[in-house]
C-alpha cells in the first residue's frame, strides 16, 4: 500500500473543500501533479559542505560568494525568488541590475561564518508573503536598493565589530534612506501543473525616476560536467525573439514566454575556469556571461547562436518616482499562441482561492493582524521547501570528470555516512542561513506543516527514517556540517502529533503512516540505548542535543579530564521518547494486539528512566532537593561526582516527559493493563516516585510523568518567576539569576563561566551564531505549552500554581499554558501602541506602511526585550506560531 492510504475515521466530506484542498487531494491520489513545480530553489548553495572540495573542510572559503556567479554548482542550484521542478532539472529565477551594482543581483548576499561578528547572516531585505501547499499561488517581496549594493561595506563593518556589538545589516548602511529602492513583488500562479504564470511588479519607492534591468533567467542544473562534459546536454534555444524553448530528456519540453523582453541572451551553465583558476575554458560561453553582458556591456560573451543551457529574457524598465510597472512571463509545457490571453484572470482566480484556503485555517474570531501573522508564517514555511541533493559516497570518492577530493575526506567530515543519498524536496530551517535539513528542526516543521499539508508533513517524517537517510545503526542524521551530531529524539513526538492533526484535518486515522514510522523509530530508540547510556543505568549523555552553547562546556566534545556528563536533558528526552513510543504502540495495539507487548516494553523502560532521574544507582542524583531543580552531573576519574548548578532549559526538559492514559484504553487492551498492574505492584518505589498510579485523576485517567505534583510545583515556581525564566515573551533558555551570579567552574588549570546573556552570543561556542544562554526559543516553549496542557488534562482545574511567581495570582496548568502561548504570540502581534516586540526599536519597520506589515520569523528572541535574533527567515520551527494562533485558548480568550 502507498504511504497515503489510510483507514477512514470520519467522512472526507467533513473536510474543507476549497479548490486548493481539491488540488492537494488530486496530487495525493496522483491524478495531477500540482507539486511538480515549486519554490524548491535554494537561496544559497555556495559556502555549503556539499560544495566543499577543500582538504581542510573549509566550506566558507572553498566556494565563496565571489565564485557563485562564475562557478557551476555540483549538487544544488540557487537563485533569487526562484522555482524549479522537484528534481531540479530546470530552474527559473530573477536577476536584477540597478545600473550601479558591480555585479548582477542573481542571489541573496550575506556574510560568512568567519566574516560575521555573530557568524553567518544574510544581509538583504526580503519577505515571504503568501503561498499555498501546491504552490498554485505564491508571492514574495524583495527590496532592492537603487544605489550600488554595499557589499564591501557590509563585509568590512561586520568584520570590524566584536561579539559585544550588534550585527551591521543592510538597513544600517542607509542605502534605503529617502526610500531610494525598488519593491520587487514576485508572484507565481499555476494555470495547470505544468503551466506557471509569473508576474513581477516593480514599485519605485523613491521620488526620482529610476531605471531597472530585470532578467527572467531559465537554466538547467549542471548534471553533465561531472560524468561526461562532452556528452549530450539538455538544450535551450529561441524559436522567436521573446520565446525560450527548453528540452530535457526526462522533463520534456517547456517554454518561457516573455512578451515584454527587450532581448534574449544565451550561454552555458559551465564554470568560467579562466576567471576562477586561470585555466582555459572548453567553450567561450560560461555561467557568468549574463553578468558580463548586462553589467559590463559585453554582449559578445553571450552565444550569438541563441542556444545553450542558461538563458535570460532581459527587460529594461524606467519607472517614475512613486510609480510602478508590471512584467509578465509564462513558463509552460502547453503550446500557446497567445501566452498572456488568460493571464490576469488566472492570477485573480488563484489569489481568491488562496484566500479561501487560508480562511479555513483562521478562527473566526481572529483579528486582521492575527490572520496576517499566521498566513505569512505558513507562507514562509511553504517557501522554505528546497530540493536537497547530496550523495556522500560520490562526494567522498569524486566524479569521473570532476575535481579529485582530498584523501582526508575518507576519514573526515561525514565519512561514516557513505550510505546517505539525498535527492528530495525537504523543509529547510532557513533557505539562506541553513540551506540543509536539520533533524530536530524538521520534526517541528512537520507540526506547523500538518494543518496546511498533512501529506507533506507525513512524507517528511517518513523520508528522514528511510534507509538512504537513517544510518544502518539506527542514528538519524543531524545536519550537513556534522551528520553524526546528536539531536533530541523528538521524531516520535512529531509523528504522533502529525497523526492526530491529520486525523482532525483530513478525517482519517492513517495508521499505516504511524506504523511505518514506529517500526523505524524502534531502530533509533535502540541506537540511543546502546550508544548514549554509557553505564547502562538509564541515564543518558547525548551531547549538545540541539541547544548549542547551553552547557558549561561543549557537550559534544570529550569531557574535561576524561569525565562523563550525565545529562538531565538527555535522560528526560529519552523519557519523553519512551512515552511517545508507548502512546503510538497503544494506538496501533487497538487494531494489532501484538503491539500490546511493545507498549509494555516502553512503559517499563520509561519507569526505569524515571527511577534513574531520581536515583542514579548510588551516585549523586540529577534532582536537587535543595534547589528544586534538575542539573547535569559531571563524573571525573578520582573525584566525587557533582552537579553543574546552571539553571537552564536543561532542568526544564523533564517537564516534557508526560502522558495520560485513559481508562477506556486499558479496558480495550487487557494484556497491557495486566502487565502494567503487575509491574506497579512489584515495583512500588517507581510507582510512588513517578506515576502516582494509585491516585486517580480526572475521570480516573492515569498519569505517566517524570515529575509528580510536589516536584513539578517546585520546577514551575522557578520557570514562572520573572526574575528567573519567565520573560514577557516566553520562557528563557537560561535563568536570569545568572546575570548577577554566573556559574563558575574550575578543574585544575581549566576554568569556565556561564552567565545570562539574553541576546546574541558573546562566546564563539558552536560558531556563535545562536545562543541558548538566555534567549527565548519557540520549539522548547511549544513543547512546554503542550506538556502543561497534558498535566492539566490529568489534574484538571483543581491543581493551581502561582503565575507569575510572586504575583499572588493562581492559575490552573491549562491557564498557565494559555499564558505562555499568549506571550509567545505577542512577539509578532501589534501591541496597543501598534508595535511588534520582535522588531525592537526599529521605528521604520514598526510604523512605515511599506515595511510594518511584512513579518519575519526569527530563529530566537531576546530574553528581555523579545527582539528577533539569529536567522531572520526561520519559518521552520518559528512557524509554530501559526499553530498557536489556530487555538482560541492561545489568544487568552
Amino acid at each position: 500500500m502507498g504511504l497515503d492510504r489510510a483507514s477512514t475515521m470520519t467522512s472526507r466530506s467533513q473536510r474543507p473543500s476549497t479548490p486548493e484542498h481539491q488540488r492537494i487531494e488530486s496530487t495525493r491520489l496522483r491524478i495531477e501533479d500540482w507539486k511538480k513545480w515549486g519554490p524548491y530553489l535554494a537561496e544559497r548553495s555556495w559556502g555549503t559542505v556539499r560544495e566543499d572540495y577543500s582538504a581542510q573542510g573549509d566550506a566558507w572559503n572553498d566556494f565563496p560568494f565571489e565564485h557563485a556567479r562564475s562557478r557551476a554548482y555540483r549538487w544544488c542550484e540557487d537563485g533569487l525568488a526562484g522555482i524549479c521542478d522537484r528534481e531540479q532539472r530546470l530552474c527559473f529565477g530573477l536577476a536584477l541590475w540597478n545600473g550601479n551594482d558591480p555585479i548582477l543581483k542573481e542571489r541573496l548576499f550575506g556574510v560568512t561564518g568567519p566574516q560575521g561578528n555573530h557568524g553567518e547572516a544574510v544581509k538583504e531585505c526580503y519577505f515571504y508573503l503568501d503561498n499555498t501547499p501546491t504552490h498554485s499561488y505564491m508571492r514574495m517581496l524583495y527590496k532592492y536598493p537603487q544605489a550600488a549594493f554595499p557589499y564591501r561595506q557590509l563585509i568590512d563593518e561586520n568584520g570590524r565589530r566584536g561579539r559585544d556589538a550588534p550585527e551591521f545589516d543592510l538597513r544600517d548602511t542607509r542605502v534605503f534612506d529617502q526610500d531610494r529602492y525598488w519593491d520587487v513583488f514576485i508572484e507565481y500562479a499555476k494555470s495547470a501543473p505544468d503551466d506557471i504564470l509569473i508576474r513581477i511588479t516593480l514599485c519605485n519607492r523613491g521620488a526620482a525616476s529610476a531605471l531597472l534591468h530585470v532578467l527572467g533567467v531559465l537554466w538547467f542544473r549542471n548534471t553533465w560536467s561531472w560524468d561526461d562534459p562532452e556528452g549530450d546536454r539538455p538544450r535551450l534555444w529561441s524559436p522567436s525573439s521573446q520565446h525560450i524553448r527548453a528540452a530535457h530528456p526526462t522533463l520534456g519540453e517547456m517554454s518561457l514566454h516573455s512578451p515584454q523582453a527587450a532581448q534574449l541572451l544565451f550561454t552555458e551553465n559551465d564554470s568560467n575556469l579562466e576567471r576562477l583558476w586561470g585555466v582555459a575554458n572548453r567553450s567561450p560561453y560560461v555561467k557568468d556571461a549574463l553578468d558580463e553582458a548586462i553589467v559590463r556591456g559585453r554582449l559578445d560573451k553571450a552565444n550569438p547562436a541563441m542556444t545553450g543551457t542558461r538563458a535570460a529574457a532581459q527587460h529594461v524598465v524606467r519607472v517614475e518616482g512613486g510609480g510602478q510597472a508590471v512584467l509578465r512571463m509564462r513558463l509552460t509545457a502547453a503550446d500557446l499562441s497567445e501566452p498572456l490571453a488568460d493571464f490576469e484572470p488566472v492570477f485573480a482566480m488563484r489569489a481568491r482561492e488562496a484566500d479561501a484556503f487560508h480562511a479555513t485555517l483562521h478562527p473566526a474570531s481572529h483579528t486582521e493582524d492575527e490572520r496576517r501573522v499566521q498566513r505569512q508564517a505558513f507562507a514562509g514555511l511553504l517557501w522554505s521547501k528546497q530540493y536537497y541533493h547530496y550523495d556522500i559516497a560520490k562526494w567522498i570518492e569524486g566524479d569521473p570528470a570532476g575535481p579529485t577530493p582530498p584523501a582526508s575526506r575518507h576519514s573526515g567530515r561525514n565519512h561514516e555516512w557513505s550510505h546517505l543519498h539525498c535527492s528530495d524536496i525537504l523543509s529547510m530551517p532557513d533557505k539562506w542561513e541553513y540551506p540543509w535539513f536539520a533533524a530536530w528542526d524538521l520534526a517541528f516543521h512537520c507540526i506547523a506543516l500538518a494543518p496546511v499539508d498533512p501529506v507533506l508533513a507525513k512524507r517528511q517524517l517518513v523520508l528522514l527514517l528511510r534507509e538512504w537517510y537513517m544510518h544502518p545503526n539506527g542514528q538519524i542524521p543531524a545536519y550537513e556540517w556534522e551528520f553524526s551530531d546528536v539531536n533530541p529524539p523528538v521524531h516520535a513526538w512529531a509523528a504522533w502529533r502529525v497523526y492526530k492533526i491529520d486525523q482532525k484535518v483530513s478525517g482519517l486515522a492513517d495508521r499505516e503512516f504511524l506504523e511505518r514510522v514506529f517500526l523505524k523509530l524502534l531502530l533509533n530508540f535502540t541506537w540511543w540505548v546502546n550508544r548514549k547510556d554509557a553505564t547502562g543505568k538509564n541515564v543518558f549523555q547525548g551531547g549538545f542535543l540541539g541547544m548549542d552553547n547551553i552547557g558549561v562546556f561543549d557537550r559534544s566534545r570529550p569531557m574535561p579530564h576524561g569525565g562523563t556528563l550525565e545529562q538531565s536533558d538527555g535522560t528526560s528526552w529519552m523519557g519523553m521518547f519512551c512515552l511517545n513510543m508507548l502512546v503510538i504502540a497503544l494506538e496501533l495495539a487497538r487494531s494489532e494486539p501484538a503491539y500490546e507487548d511493545v507498549a509494555t516494553k516502553f512503559f517499563e523502560h520509561f519507569m526505569y528512566i524515571a527511577d534513574a532521574m531520581d536515583h542514579v544507582g548510588g551516585d549523586i542524583e540529577l534532582w536537587s532537593e535543595r534547589d528544586g531543580f534538575f542539573y547535569d552531573v559531571l563524573k571525573t576519574p578520582g573525584r566525587p561526582a557533582f552537579k553543574l548548578r546552571v539553571r537552564s532549559m536543561v532542568g526544564l526538559i523533564p517537564l516534557l516527559a508526560v502522558e495520560t492514559i485513559e481508562p477506556h484504553l486499558l479496558d480495550e487492551l487487557p494484556r497491557f493493563a495486566r502487565r502494567m498492574d503487575w509491574f506497579l505492584t512489584h515495583r512500588p518505589r517507581m510507582a510512588r516516585l513517578v506515576s502516582r498510579w494509585q491516585v486517580p485523576g480526572a475521570g480516573s485517567r492515569r498519569l505517566l510523568a517524570l515529575l509528580r505534583g510536589h516536584r513539578m510545583k517546585r520546577v514551575l515556581k522557578r520557570m514562572l518567576d520573572p526574575e528567573e525564566f519567565l520573560s514577557e515573551h516566553g520562557v528563557r533558555s537560561l535563568s536570569k539569576v545568572h546575570a548577577h551570579h554566573p556559574y563558575e567552574l574550575q578543574l585544575g588549570d581549566l576554568a569556565w563561566s556561564v552567565a545570562y546573556d539574553p541576546g546574541v552570543s558573546r562566546v564563539d561556542l558552536f560558531g556563535g551564531n545562536s545562543n541558548w544562554r538566555g534567549p527565548v526559543w519557540m520549539p522548547v516553549n511549544y513543547l512546554l505549552i503542550e506538556a502543561l496542557q497534558k498535566f492539566h488534562h490529568y489534574y484538571s482545574d483543581d491543581f493551581r500554581v502561582e503565575c507569575p511567581t510572586g504575583s499572588g495570582k493562581l492559575l490552573s496548568l491549562g491557564e498557565v499554558a494559555d499564558e505562555l502561548a499568549r506571550r509567545m504570540v505577542s512577539l509578532f502581534l501589534r501591541d496597543a501602541s501598534g508595535r511588534r516586540a520582535y522588531l525592537g526599536p526599529d521605528d521604520t519597520r514598526q510604523s512605515d506602511p511599506l515595511w510594518r506589515d511584512h513579518v519575519l520569523f526569527h530563529e530566537y528572541f531576546d530574553g528581555d526585550t523579545g527582539l528577533g535574533l539569529g536567522a531572520s527567515h526561520q519559518t521552520g520551527w518559528t512557524a509554530l506560531v501559526a499553530k498557536l494562533l489556530q487555538s482560541t485558548r492561545a489568544r487568552g480568550l
